[in-house]
């Protein structure tokens, strides 16, 4: 169990939040949530004792671990990715690395054998003899091959690395354990492998995610950082979602009647307040007026962007022809005689667990790259917008986001047109004056989410667009292309996003693809479909 009592935090005159207090308790799994900015890493960071607030505690239960996902892919690098996980556990690692000074001796004395007794007992009692096997079930099951267990983290992929800092969080049964973003590059099968450890899993756990999906399958209560406070709501991330609204609307239709009643109350009064025989009744509502008090209704952190792609023509018969692609890298064939022909109204996910394979195809077919062989060509009627899952070119000069956006607006159009396009964006007044380079993550995708709708292409081509947007943003973006009626090829780990999207699944494979016309939750529990993933695999 973990407590926050009184706790507080503001940014010089702006409160994050303040007279926090919230017990987690065991057995449950909290989904903190909340716009950018609203403070939900920090909070995490003020349970984990790694950050301190301006005032209030935190306390955790007598002897009981907190276990916190790392953000540092380099912390590791000289230790083998083995060592690494088991490293979750402080002083389990600790006491086998004393074990292992305390045996190398060359004069073992009778004073170090009782020592070695004593390591033993604690090493016995918290699982020591077990923590290899534990650990490799753990990277297994995130997908971390086992001839990768005993080299330097150096050595592995940037992908690779996160997967093996969750399994060091998750390793050795935290009593308390707080995951930020634990879903980031990992798969959807990983994915669904944490959803089932997370339901296993009895001791407390407090989570930040994008993920709507994760947290549905995954929480308890959620805990909403809005209005300067931290709330908690009973359910997952749906139920919050009716809830709060429900709430909001409850406080709003109370305010609503109250304005009305003071309006009718006010009337009465200056109507007969000079009547000597209503002269009462005045005086007894000007009471009533005094008692009334709406209540004020504080400014939300949640802004939803306005999303919205348009098509200067729509798609003509011809949409894109892929044959015979093949492309590797450093030696690694990502795909091989890949064939694909994309149709009318198609809104195609792109799945399967390595991601270069997808970024790679759609930097092909953009013209970024060039593939080893085969080849492909888009329709004539066809034009395409790239959302790259890389795009720091896109803002290697230090402008404005008026002069930045003002460069992928209509030449007819000027700096008003520009202005109000940010604003769409939650680029309103000075905001839209900033400089590129103190831009968030999340700041740079709803930019080039903006120079996508002003491209009217008819062919949207994006990988991981989700990556650094808070809930609303997805939300907005998610529903943007529902609503968009031509050509989508996109990749994505938000397994709502994908399932409420895609109408067309291609899985690529080492093999080969798999290639269906269905929704994504049929393709994930379709029989043939994971026969066909093990013969390519």
């Amino acid at each position: 169990m973990i407590t926050a009592t009184d706790v507080a935090l503001s940014y010089g005159k702006r409160v994050i939040f303040q007279d926090v207090n919230i017990k987690f308790t065991p057995g449950n799994c909290y989904g903190l949530i909340g716009a950018n900015g609203a403070g939900k890493t920090t909070f995490l960071k003020i349970l984990a004792d790694d950050f301190e607030p301006d005032r209030g505690t935190v306390s955790v239960g007598k002897r009981e671990r907190i276990a916190v996902l790392k953000q540092d892919q380099f912390a590791f690098d000289e230790v083998t990715v083995l060592d690494t996980v088991i490293m979750g556990h402080e002083r389990l690692y600790e006491i086998g690395i004393a074990r292992e000074a305390l045996y190398a001796k060359s004069d073992f004395s009778e004073e170090d054998g009782i020592r070695s007794g004593e390591l033993e007992a604690e090493f016995d009692e918290l699982n020591g003899y077990d923590a290899e096997s534990e650990a490799a079930v753990l990277l297994s099951g995130l997908g971390i091959r086992e001839n990768l267990i005993h080299k330097k983290m150096k050595e592995l992929e940037g992908g690779e690395k996160v997967r093996v800092l969750l399994a060091q969080a998750l390793f050795g049964n935290p009593d308390i354990l707080l995951l930020d973003e634990p879903t980031n590059n990992l798969d959807i099968q990983s994915i669904t492998w944490l959803e089932n450890f997370l339901d296993r899993f009895q001791n407390t756990v407090i989570i930040v995610s994008h993920d709507r999906h994760f947290l549905n399958q995954v929480c308890t209560h959620m805990a909403d950082i809005d209005f300067g406070k931290i709330q908690i709501y009973v359910g997952n991330y749906d139920f919050w979602y009716l809830a709060s609204q429900l709430v909001l609307q409850q406080k709003q239709n109370a305010n609503k009647k109250a304005g009305a009643k003071a309006k009718e109350l006010k009337e009465f009064i200056q109507r007969f307040s000079s009547n000597a025989s209503k002269a009462k009744q005045a005086t007894s509502r000007k009471k009533l007026l005094d008692k009334l008090t709406l209540e004020e209704m504080p400014t939300s952190s949640r802004k939803y962007p306005f999303v919205f792609f348009k098509a200067d023509r729509p798609c003509g018969d011809i949409i894109l022809e892929i044959k015979g692609l093949s492309k590797s890298v450093d030696g690694v064939t990502l795909f091989r005689d890949l064939d694909l022909t994309v149709n009318k109204g198609e809104k195609i996910a792109f799945v399967g667990s390595n991601s270069l394979a997808k970024t790679t195809l759609f930097q092909i077919l953009t013209g970024e790259l060039e593939p080893d062989s085969g080849s492909f060509r888009w329709g004539v009627t066809m034009t395409h917008s790239y959302f790259s899952k890389e795009h720091r070119a896109f803002f290697e000069k230090d402008v404005t986001l008026v002069e930045w956006l003002g460069q992928y607006t209509p030449i007819t159009e000027g700096e008003s047109f520009a202005r109000g396009f940010l604003g769409k964006m939650l680029f309103s007044g000075e905001e839209a004056l900033k400089k590129t380079g103190v831009l968030s993550g999340g700041e740079r995708v709803r930019c080039l989410l903006a120079r996508m709708m002003l491209s009217d292409a008819n062919a949207l081509v994006m990988d991981e667009p989700t990556n650094h947007l808070d809930l609303e943003s997805i939300t907005a973006l998610n529903n943007g292309l529902i609503a968009f009626p031509e050509v989508i090829l996109f990749a994505s780990h938000d397994h709502e996003f994908v399932s409420t999207i895609a109408n067309r699944i291609v899985e690529i494979l080492p093999g080969g693809i798999i290639d269906r016309m269905m929704p994504f939750d049929a393709f994930l529990e379709d029989e043939e479909v994971a026969r066909q993933r093990t013969e390519f695999s």
